[in-house]
């Protein structure tokens, strides 16, 4: 029913300040009001903010074993898998299924051998002989553990620090927190392994309900790390940069406050147009010397590819840039370190591909001087079960595995956390994945409970309740 139209409209009070005095009030009240969040879209969100507290990292680097590397076989030696090597796990220890196995399957002892290394004597595994040249400098944590024994909803778990999907990466609250050193590259890079995405797939680097512009970046393994680079054949600078300050013009007059992808949208075309002269230098190592470049491994077939990506990742951290996420393993599962079936054959093949650029990138920033001020990080969903699957193979195993950290104020040489006699379960005091983003937040100086962000009447956390500090970790 329409209005009677002997009652006019009611007039707001900002209608009156329009009205009166040619509009002069409504433009004082304008100037006094915050501008609405469209009007700030040209101030970059990802400018560096301080931190918390003192930390000592700036920079993670953190690498991400696709599919579960066997902790039993690689950082954590087990030398009573060999006596009980064929027989079933003792009573005493239940029955443990996993995802594929129902926890009957025999015990299978290691295939390779563990030796001491370093001043601080750690073992380490055969498969990893460059590595182990570095353990002085790793703190080794090997009482993690997660909660599902599938791929995805533990990728997401140690990732976002949720089994579920829909929250914000650790890489996406980092940059939020943190904003980026670098103002002509992405502040939070994602390098996946060429075969493909690990099977979490993007939302383990998306920035779910945080502004979008704090997801992560794909850069792709190759020459090219980053398509479309180049501006059209025919566009100069001027026109370009015209063109763009047009389309902001237009684009900042229908964004909505609460538009966030459209206001990452905008400011990834003023990031663009700043990379098209700043990132070609940058992701091009093959300016570096033949000897940093053999020191990766680029020069041998099996070790060329994650080479060139952590060497990569060391030329972004010292362009300022502040969180990379490097995999190894997606795709196919004969790509992955998902080794059901034929341990040896799959992680003497993964191992070998990620070895010596590892320890390369280890050295190669401890000699520049950015050790200490990134923090570098190897991990994975979960690690693999003592009894067999296949015979030769191993089944996953959330209940204790190992991660480990350097850089970044990290006490080197030390092992922290234990599993069983078996490596079944972690002993004493367990790690979640709650401790292990506090952890991280607290080596860059960010208060896991001053790090937030309102989501539907919540004040959401990378650590949800909170996490503990592994404060061992720094000595």
């Amino acid at each position: 029913m329409s209005p009677d139209p002997h009652f006019p409209k009611a007039v707001s009070r900002r209608d009156v300040l329009v009205r009166a005095a040619h509009g002069f009030g409504a433009l004082a009240l304008g100037a006094l009001l915050d501008p609405p969040a469209h009007a700030q879209a040209r101030v970059n969100p990802l400018a560096p903010k301080p931190p918390h507290f003192g930390g000592k990292a700036k920079s993670v680097i953190f690498m991400f074993m696709v599919g579960g590397p066997s902790h039993i076989d690689t950082f954590d030696p087990k030398p009573l898998l060999a006596k009980y090597e064929g027989q079933p796990l003792p009573e005493s220890f239940g029955k443990v299924p996993s995802q594929f196995t129902n926890g009957d399957t025999p015990i299978l002892a290691t295939p390779w051998k563990f030796s001491k290394h370093g001043q601080c004597g750690m073992e380490v595994s055969e498969l990893y002989p460059h590595l182990a040249g570095c353990v002085d400098d790793i703190c080794f944590v090997r009482s993690f553990y997660t909660e599902s024994v599938v791929h995805a909803p533990a990728m997401y778990q140690v990732h976002t620090g949720r089994i579920l999907m829909g929250y914000p990466s650790m890489g996406s609250w980092v940059t939020y927190g943190l904003g980026s050193e670098s103002e002509n590259l992405p502040a939070y890079v994602v390098m996946p392994q060429p075969e493909g995405t690990p099977e979490g797939g993007t939302p383990c680097w998306g920035a779910a309900f945080l502004p979008a512009v704090y997801q992560g970046a794909v850069f792709r393994s190759g020459p090219n790390p980053i398509l479309h680079l180049q501006p059209p054949p025919g566009m100069t600078p001027e026109r370009q940069r015209a063109t763009l300050d047009l389309l902001q013009k237009m684009n900042e007059q229908d964004t909505l406050d609460s538009d966030t992808e459209l206001a990452a949208r905008i400011s990834s075309y003023e990031l663009a147009f700043r990379m098209q002269s700043h990132a070609p230098e940058a992701v091009d190592v093959a300016r570096e010397p033949e000897h940093i470049r053999r020191m990766y491994g680029l020069d041998q077939k099996h070790t060329a590819d994650f080479g060139a990506r952590c060497l990569l990742a060391r030329r972004l951290v010292e362009r300022g840039v502040r969180f990379i996420q490097l995999y190894s393993g997606g795709g196919p599962l004969i790509t992955q370190w998902d080794a059901h079936k034929d341990l040896v054959a799959n992680h003497t093949k993964m191992c070998g591909h990620t070895d010596q650029p590892i320890a390369a990138l280890l050295q190669d920033l401890k000699q520049r001087g950015l050790l200490d001020s990134t923090l570098v990080i190897w991990g994975s969903e979960f690690g693999r079960l003592p009894m067999s699957q296949s015979g030769n193979g191993r089944d996953h195993n959330p209940h204790g595995f190992t991660m480990w950290f350097a850089g970044g104020g990290v006490k080197g040489g030390q092992v922290i956390g234990a599993t069983d006699e078996f490596g079944l379960r972690a002993q004493g005091e367990r790690c979640h994945m709650r401790d292990f983003h506090a952890t991280i937040l607290h080596a860059l100086g960010l208060d896991q409970h001053k790090l937030w962000f309102l989501h539907n009447g919540r004040h959401e956390k990378l650590t949800d309740f909170g996490g503990k500090v592994i404060s061992q970790v720094f000595g």
